[in-house]
């Protein structure tokens, strides 16, 4: 089975992608780190429910990596914007062999002493314009969630837009079931809405 693990926004720069979510949520967000192989780097916002917000751009600073950058960061291009959903699961091999949806062979990665599996397509492109979900494995013991401050934010929705959502969420329905997710027809594309101290706020693909 798949659970919604977090959510994705991401900008030309990982300060451009901070400050967009902080300005939208009003909220700040952490330091995260920079990820080998793909070579990102992020920032990290923990909401309610275990569930974490990342910010995430290429580091500038790093080399280009030897395969096309996940999340399909190397064609971004524009204003900051929620562009992913990320389910975690503890039998990544076999759902991946099981669904019916190309996203990609399971990378072994690290951030820290962060460890874990995510599936990632080699063209760096998740189906459905983007729209389909990364799957991750986490390692026994550690979750980012857990060791980030939570600052009152609680996803209420997230919205999947498809022009053929309809069999991307055949796909998905087997294997995961979340209130909180709502697919509609339309550009592709992703929003969110969650409920801060400052009240209904929203971020847009």
């Amino acid at each position: 089975m798949l659970e919604l693990d977090h959510i994705a926004v991401s900008g030309e720069t990982l300060t451009d992608a901070q400050a967009y979510v902080e300005a939208a949520l009003g909220v700040p967000m952490q330091t995260g780190g920079k990820h080998a192989v793909f070579h990102t780097h992020n920032a990290l916002l923990g909401l309610e429910d275990g569930l974490y917000l990342e910010a995430i751009a290429i580091d500038p600073d790093a080399p280009t990596p030897d395969r096309p950058r996940w999340f399909a960061l190397d064609a971004f291009s524009g204003a900051p914007r929620l562009t992913n959903w990320i389910c975690r699961t503890t039998q990544i091999t076999e759902i991946l062999a099981e669904i019916d949806l190309p996203l990609g062979e399971p990378v072994a990665l690290k951030r820290g002493d962060l460890r874990w599996h995510m599936a990632v397509p080699a063209s760096g492109h998740l189906p459905y314009q983007n729209c389909a979900p990364a799957v991750i494995s986490w390692s026994a013991g550690i979750h980012p969630a857990q060791r980030l401050t939570h600052r009152g934010v609680r996803l209420r929705r997230l919205t999947i837009r498809h022009p053929d959502v309809a069999a991307l969420q055949r796909a998905l329905t087997p294997y995961l079931g979340d209130d909180r997710l709502a697919f509609d027809v339309g550009d592709a594309g992703l929003s969110a809405e969650f409920e801060t101290p400052h009240g209904p706020r929203h971020l847009e693909a």
